[in-house]
């Protein structure tokens, strides 16, 4: 309620004497919060982001924003600031994720993919290194241990053995290998459907402030690998094609096989989906936000077919194997 008040008073400087209206817009799984605010003699909206300082850090945003907007993509423009107290006036994208529109109609869903994968191409095309933070083998490392320390240990309440523990730590390796052999670009890093909205131009871009330098295929594993709406293979496969016969006739390092990009690809995408399994585990049991574990089943099945896939994380398949035999042996299930 204090930061409420706080927020309405930012506003009631900023449009002194108008009658407003602020309405929830949305909240994420960080501790930021999302308002639409209504400004009826104007006939316009806008967003207000509250960003706690204590816990967010607004610059990053308001970087990325730029990046955004400079490379000729539909990311809000600030309209004023508070660093102090941290808030954010945004222009305002729309009130329709890609996520809600085809999980009500998936009919478009090839034109709205069309339109999401000429952004990122566009996104890409504009990297320059050292811009933004490197996806270095550290962090990258820092993401995968999430895994094992949240949900293997926290939600499964599992402990490997010392030669499961060897055998993770193998894998976690061959995977890491693999994507920082890949070409860097500029990464969104939560590239998904909920946070592309339908706009004009099409797609508006939200979530971008966590944006590094990193593995080319990273983007295009989250928006076709997505933590709450799934595809048949053939259907993002194809996607994938596209995507890819795109960024190589607009230059990008993708490399003259799609086969080798699909394999980055889909390494890529473990990568994500080991670190998100233990970012939703976190959620659940720091922030107390259960509702994104109940999507764990779908990260599993994107882990089980990725490394029912490839010899080198054939042990890695095991290891899940025995993870599930033990929770069976305790009553329990595995996601």
């Amino acid at each position: 309620m204090q930061r409420l008040a706080a927020v309405n008073a930012w506003i009631g400087g900023l449009f002194p004497g108008e009658n407003w209206r602020l309405e929830t817009a949305s909240a994420d799984a960080s501790f930021r919060r999302y308002y639409r605010l209504n400004l009826p003699h104007r006939g316009e909206t806008r967003i207000v982001m509250d960003a706690p300082p204590q816990n967010e850090n607004c610059r990053p945003f308001i970087q990325v924003a730029a990046l955004l907007r400079r490379a000729g993509l539909n990311a809000p423009e600030i309209m004023a600031q508070d660093l102090e107290q941290g808030f954010l006036l945004l222009t305002d994208l729309g009130a329709t994720t890609y996520l809600a529109a085809l999980q009500e109609d998936a009919s478009d869903a090839d034109a709205l993919f069309r339109d999401a994968t000429d952004a990122l191409v566009r996104w890409q095309l504009a990297s320059v290194p050292g811009v933004l933070p490197p996806y270095a083998a550290a962090l990258l490392r820092r993401e995968l241990d999430l895994f094992p320390d949240w949900y293997l240990a926290r939600h499964l309440e599992l402990t490997p053995t010392a030669a499961q523990r060897e055998q993770l730590e193998r894998a976690f390796a061959h995977i890491l290998a693999n994507n920082l052999a890949q070409p860097s670009v500029f990464v969104h890093r939560d590239y998904m459907p909920r946070n592309l909205m339908l706009s004009a131009p099409n797609p508006g871009i939200l979530d971008f402030q966590d944006a590094v330098y990193g593995p080319i295929s990273y983007d295009l594993a989250s928006l076709l690998r997505d933590a709450f709406i799934s595809w048949e293979e053939a259907r993002a496969l194809d996607w994938a094609v596209r995507y890819w016969e795109k960024a190589r006739k607009s230059g990008l390092p993708v490399g003259a096989d799609f086969a080798d990009f699909y394999r980055d690809l889909e390494w890529m995408g473990l990568q994500r989906h080991l670190k998100v399994l233990g970012i939703f585990a976190r959620i659940k049991y720091r922030d107390g936000k259960p509702g994104y574990i109940e999507d764990a089943p779908r990260f599993l099945r994107y882990i089980r077919s990725v490394t029912a896939r490839y010899r080198e994380l054939a042990p890695l398949a095991q290891l899940f194997d025995a993870f599930e035999e033990e929770q069976a042996r305790r009553g329990g299930r595995f996601p």
